[in-house]
């Protein structure tokens, strides 16, 4: 298994900074989420020559591995000059993620076309089947692509996205078949996912090649009350955290245990995002708590 460290607490680094971090806090491996300087939200890569020669200089002197690179593109956008940009973005991360041998890309299902186009377009500008039919479109470009490479693709549902739950994302790379698109399971995202964490971990197993660790409250508990959002009845609106362990409602120990019943062996990363003023205490807390929970179910 890869414990990583997804840094994004600490995007204010440049990349050689960046990976010294990551060392200093107790981690041999990074999950680069979207940056400005490498992967960017939504435009063609950053990644120049120099840059990912910077990057991979850094790695090897600090004894780091890239874990994950995780592109953000609208590949599910309806709207098919968007989603045709997003596929040319796409083909360029892989090719970074080639030039960096990271054998492990992760991305989420997608919203599907921009909040700008989606404005004033009416309900059926950007409906979940149309979402999913130019995610779809998007695969048959790409998954022969990461077969020749060698890169595998895993992918979350997230809230908001035109598939939010765990079931039906499992059906859906079940059904695309390919040995290079796997699943990932998101633990802050799990009272979106469905109600029982175990048995979806469970099911999810076969395919399951990447997990992400933070805790969040139940936004479905105490009559729904656990967060109030004004006005009432917002049934658009998405909320979830990504806290340290201990800090929301997880069962820690299902989690933990269950992946270890399942023989996880993939990457599972720290991805806490709520405290930047103590990014450093956090990320360290969250190395040893994950330790201490494998080494408690380790078999």
């Amino acid at each position: 298994m890869k414990i990583a460290l997804d840094p994004y607490m600490h995007r204010h680094l440049g990349l050689p900074e960046l990976v010294k971090k990551t060392a200093e806090l107790g981690y041999d491996q990074i999950e680069l989420s979207p940056r400005a300087d490498f992967l960017d939200w939504w435009v063609m890569p950053r990644a120049h020559k120099q840059r990912i020669a910077e990057f991979k200089r850094a790695l090897r002197d600090y004894g780091v591995g890239l874990a994950t690179l995780q592109p953000m593109y609208r590949w599910a956008s309806p709207f098919e000059d968007e989603r045709q940009w997003a596929m040319k973005c796409w083909k360029k991360a892989i090719e970074v993620s080639v030039e960096m041998g990271c054998q492990l890309m992760i991305s989420e299902f997608g919203r599907g076309a921009s909040p700008e186009r989606s404005v004033g377009q009416g309900a059926g500008a950007n409906t979940r089947e149309m979402c999913e039919a130019a995610w779809w479109r998007s695969m048959e470009e790409l998954v022969p692509i990461f077969e020749r490479e060698g890169i595998t693709l895993s992918v979350e549902p997230h809230p908001e996205d035109w598939v939010e739950t765990l079931a039906p994302a499992l059906d859906i790379v079940r059904v695309l078949g390919s040995d290079k698109v796997k699943l990932s399971y998101i633990a802050p995202h799990t009272f979106y996912y469905g109600d029982d964490m175990a048995a979806m971990l469970r099911d999810a197993a076969p395919l399951l090649a990447h997990v992400r660790v933070a805790d969040t409250f139940n936004h479905k508990a105490s009559s729904q009350l656990r967060y109030i959002v004004n006005p009432p009845g917002s049934s658009h609106i998405r909320v979830h955290q990504h806290l340290d362990i201990g800090q929301g409602e997880i069962d820690w120990d299902v989690f933990f245990a269950t992946l270890a019943e399942i023989g996880f062996d993939g990457v599972l990363s720290s991805c806490v995002f709520a405290w930047e003023e103590r990014a450093d205490e956090s990320s360290r807390f969250m190395r040893s708590e994950i330790q201490r929970y494998l080494n408690k179910y380790a078999r």
